[in-house]
């Protein structure tokens, strides 16, 4: 039994009603649903904790629900205060930064900043590279 995309939730919801009914073995039943017995034995779990809701089983985000290392909301400030003062771009704010400030962040890190906060006019974007064709 293939894996559909448009259908994943309800194969999830048929192996746990399945599985819940006691009559089919675990590892068959993965097997035929093509999952490994951690992610079936996972799934019932999840059914489980949920006062057996079907819902539990379908797909969670995968988002981390924090990022330790993202840059600080005061630095974006200051980066975007930079950039509208001197109008200048990421490897000139990253220098100014570390020179006056001590601040030392990277360049890619100061231009995702400046992106992030849509401040990249269009024309101010490159266009992305051409892969030469070769001809034989």
């Amino acid at each position: 039994m293939r894996w559909g995309v448009k259908e994943k939730g309800d194969q999830r919801i048929r192996f746990v009603i399945r599985a819940v009914s006691g009559k089919e073995n675990m590892s068959q039943l993965c097997r035929e649903f093509e999952i490994s017995r951690p992610t079936g034995y996972l799934w019932l779990k999840r059914y489980q904790e949920a006062d057996k809701s079907l819902t539990a089983v379908v797909e969670r985000s995968r988002r981390p629900k924090n990022s330790p290392r993202r840059t600080r909301p005061e630095l974006e400030a200051r980066v975007m205060a930079l950039r509208e003062e001197l109008g200048w771009g990421a490897k000139a704010i990253r220098h100014v930064l570390e020179r006056d400030e001590g601040i030392r962040l990277g360049r890619m890190t100061v231009h995702r900043i400046i992106d992030r906060n849509g401040a990249i006019r269009e024309e101010d974007r490159h266009k992305p590279a051409l892969v030469n064709k070769v001809v034989f």
